[in-house]
């Protein structure tokens, strides 16, 4: 600490971590991204649900009266880039009360689809704000006027705390004509005749099929959503094999031991139909689907094929990577705190980034010690992936003390974590040594997928960068920096704002 002391000065830590270990304060627009990038409210190794939903609210707050326009725009990124939704949500509701304006530019490009609604006036309530006013309903009932009918199938939502019908009693959008506003009484649960919603007919008349024939027909006649068919009857094995062929890819990950369990995959076509479909690189590029789940259904399927095309999967996704440079060091934390999803992620990011590197890069893991993964060019992002195992406490500086000793000359560092030092040596102290003896231009980036608030490297450093989340999305922010370009909060701070009234 006295070298680093003495090197940096003001860039001693200013604030503790949740383990009691010295950390960092960034910028409120920093925190703010790290919130709607990888807060997903769910429990984590450091907070319960509570702590993190408190913490949530206070940056929304926070940021909606210090810079309103930023929280506009990174509320657009989160749902857009970062493929996040309740964080966004949110921030959208609690920036409604105070920016109308800036809510209006942004509201249809976070609330892209109906279950967003839904648990956007869920959320609306919550806060204790009702029905959210004249500046809410006015966007709402925008959103409900490009309601289509199958749309009103799959995501009507009854269960969800606010369904289109209840958006529709709230917001009384008007029909634009005769056939929605025949929709617009179907969702209220109001009479009306279905002649014009054939969808909707061939759902009413699924719910009182007899036979597998008439469900089949029915389901083939409104072409209806699985989601519809599965909260409508059970699904025979015949009535999966239907619903395989209508599936999104996101859809089809989602349910693939399910479709399996069923049988469906016993007949080599519907196989076949999976596995174009799961390898299908513009079918991945529109469903944008966050990496995590390629591992999750890879450890949840057995048979071969499907597995081999997970792997496929995954290599697609990180197909069009940009370079990030072939002298990369990449650290993977592997500490107790990372158990679960944070190390799925990890993992696939840092065999990814060392795939783009040809190699030509070290690939360590960490707790409080330092192993190297000997990863392999060849075989598979999942594959290796799926051996890692989390252990241990946490020492971040421990693999960055190992380069200095071993004088290994990097340019960049790659360290994915979340943070949460409780042993050893800071990394930034490491670094500054690693900098002051080994290489002083070496470019630091902290790939952060928690959301606990405090941060292992100064502000004021500018070769060292945050990027944060769990898509795909955020390796690219790695290669763009390396080449000179802003970090992720730039990014953000750059964007125009479009959207608003029509």
């Amino acid at each position: 600490m006295s070298f680093a002391k003495k090197m940096f000065g003001a860039m001693l830590p200013t604030t503790h971590n949740k383990d009691g270990f010295p950390a960092y304060a960034r910028s409120a627009e920093e925190q703010y991204v790290q919130t709607l990038l990888t807060n997903t409210l769910g429990n984590t190794f450091y907070a319960d649900q509570n702590e993190l939903l408190k913490d949530a609210l206070e940056l929304h707050h926070e940021m909606a009266q210090q810079n309103p326009q930023f929280m506009a725009k990174a509320l657009v990124f989160a749902r857009n880039e970062g493929f996040m939704r309740l964080q966004p949500l949110f921030g959208l509701a609690i920036l409604s009360s105070y920016r109308p304006d800036l809510f209006a530019k942004v509201f249809d490009q976070v609330v892209r689809i109906p279950s967003d609604l839904s648990d956007f006036l869920t959320i609306l309530r919550g806060l204790g704000r009702g029905q959210g006013g004249r500046a809410v309903k006015r966007q709402v009932a925008r959103f409900l006027s490009g309601v289509s009918e199958y749309w009103a199938l799959k995501y009507n939502g009854r269960g969800r705390g606010f369904s289109l019908g209840d958006a529709i009693a709230t917001a009384h959008p008007k029909p634009a004509d005769l056939k929605q506003q025949a929709l617009f009484r179907y969702l209220r649960g109001q009479e009306t005749s279905l002649a014009m919603l054939p969808q909707v007919e061939a759902l009413e008349q699924l719910k009182r099929a007899r036979s597998e024939a008439e469900q089949l027909a029915c389901i083939e006649r409104g072409k209806l959503p699985y989601e519809t068919v599965t909260g409508a009857i059970k699904p025979s094995k015949a009535v999966w094999e239907a619903l395989l062929r209508q599936m999104p890819t996101f859809a089809l990950l989602r349910h693939l031991n399910a479709l399996d369990r069923a049988g469906v995959f016993e007949k080599k076509a519907n196989l076949a139909f999976a596995v174009e479909r799961l390898t299908n690189a513009e079918a991945l590029r529109k469903a944008k689907i966050l990496p995590f789940r390629f591992a999750k259904a890879f450890q949840e399927v057995d048979r071969p094929e499907l597995r081999d095309a997970l792997r496929a999967a995954v290599e697609l996704t990180f197909a069009n990577l940009p370079e990030i440079g072939e002298n990369t060091a990449i650290f993977l934390d592997i500490s107790g705190s990372m158990q679960g999803e944070y190390l799925q992620i990890g993992s696939v990011f840092a065999l990814a980034l060392y795939k783009k590197t040809q190699g030509n890069s070290l690939f360590w893991l960490f707790d409080t010690e330092v192993t190297d993964a000997k990863p392999s060019r060849h075989d598979s992002i999942l594959t290796q992936a799926d051996r890692i195992r989390s252990r241990g406490g946490t020492d971040t500086g421990a693999p960055v003390r190992k380069l200095f000793y071993e004088n290994k000359r990097v340019d960049q560092i790659i360290i994915i974590t979340d943070e949460q030092q409780n042993s050893g040596s800071p990394f930034y102290a490491e670094l500054a040594k690693y900098r002051a003896k080994v290489n002083p231009h070496v470019k630091a980036f902290i790939v952060d997928i928690a959301p606990y608030r405090y941060a292992m490297a100064p502000p004021a450093d500018r070769n060292t960068f945050y990027i944060y989340g769990w898509s795909d999305t955020v390796l690219s922010y790695i290669a763009q920096a390396a080449q000179g370009y802003s970090g992720m909060t730039g990014k953000i701070d750059a964007m125009e704002l479009g959207g608003g009234e029509k």
